[in-house]
């Protein structure tokens, strides 16, 4: 069967998780670290043959939601069904290496990969894109992954189509960016930490908008939360170091106090350590509860002396001049 070589890489969301879904700004970057692609089983290659026979059978069944959706008129785009199924039967799965519930992109990257090799007459994957497509996509995208989390923005399907950072202005405003090559210290360094169990977005998702619903915790969000996250990604783009990292202590501090749910209690010391040190800060990645955290740091080497006291090897983002 002939199928796309492409690959998809996972996505890191540095800003914008759950306020994103009251129209603050947010920014995701690809990170090549992890990806997936589409293969087939036993096709010329060696591979975990229990993880490719599970992942064909969870391709099956997401094959019927997005049939639901066509026949309710609801998908959005022309889905080559027939070929999608013929190739099940060959064996296709989707090969990845995405840790799955950890926050940067399982889903994102599978919903990208399916939209590429089987819509007709698909919106390509250029930066040159119009403004329109890009939105046409991310509702698209917003319907397919709604499959795995209840509630998607589509951003991260987009993010891994397009492998670009993109930042997003509201629900009507997205646009390709560069960031800067040193957007933070020349020593300075954005890394994950590994929580070591997965999590589920949708449950976490439900939390956060039944606690917007609070008088006291709604105000805070509109009226500190939106603005701070705003204010990170504005200074981070523009590159003001001092100014960003103000922010993000700010931020970190919000997340720590308000947002205990999304936070695994064995990483509560580690968090005040770096807000009480200022030798690094941390924030969820994702919609939290387990997966990975995200850590900013001036100072890298001795973030990661701090770290290892605490049992924990960070995964560079981005480090020094060389960014993602």
């Amino acid at each position: 069967m002939k199928h796309s070589k492409n690959v998809y890489y996972a996505k890191v969301l540095l800003f914008g998780e759950y306020t994103v879904i009251f129209d603050s700004q947010a920014l995701t970057v690809p990170f090549g670290h992890f990806s997936g692609e589409i293969s087939f089983i036993n096709r010329n290659r060696y591979t975990d043959y229990n993880f490719a026979v599970q992942s064909n059978k969870d391709l099956k069944n997401y094959g019927l939601f997005l049939k639901e959706l066509h026949k309710n008129k609801k998908l959005g785009f022309q889905f080559d069904f027939l070929r999608f199924e013929q190739d099940l039967n060959q064996g296709m799965f989707f090969e990845s290496n995405i840790p799955i519930g950890y926050g940067i992109g399982s889903s994102g990257a599978l919903c990208a990969g399916l939209y590429d090799e089987y819509a007709v007459n698909k919106i390509p994957s250029i930066t040159s894109v119009a403004k329109e497509d890009i939105l046409e996509l991310k509702e698209i995208f917003r319907k397919m992954e709604s499959y795995f989390h209840g509630i998607s923005s589509g951003l991260d399907p987009l993010n891994c189509y397009f492998k670009s950072p993109m930042l997003l202005e509201g629900r009507e405003k997205i646009s390709f960016i560069t960031l800067p090559k040193s957007p933070i210290d020349h020593a300075g360094a954005i890394f994950l930490l590994n929580t070591g169990k997965s999590s589920k977005t949708g449950p976490l998702v439900e939390i956060f908008i039944e606690k917007s619903r609070e008088k006291a915790f709604g105000s805070l969000l509109f009226e500190q939360l939106i603005p701070v996250t705003n204010s990170c990604i504005d200074a981070l783009i523009h590159g003001k170091s001092d100014l960003f990292f103000s922010n993000l202590k700010e931020l970190s501090t919000m997340q720590l106090e308000h947002f205990q749910p999304m936070i695994p209690p064995d990483f509560n010391q580690v968090w005040k350590e770096g807000l009480q040190s200022d030798k690094f800060y941390l924030k969820l990645c994702g919609s939290g509860g387990g997966g990975f955290l995200l850590g900013f740091t001036r100072d890298f080497p001795e973030a990661l002396k701090n770290l290892k006291q605490y049992g924990m090897e960070p995964i560079p983002v981005y480090r020094d001049e060389n960014y993602f």
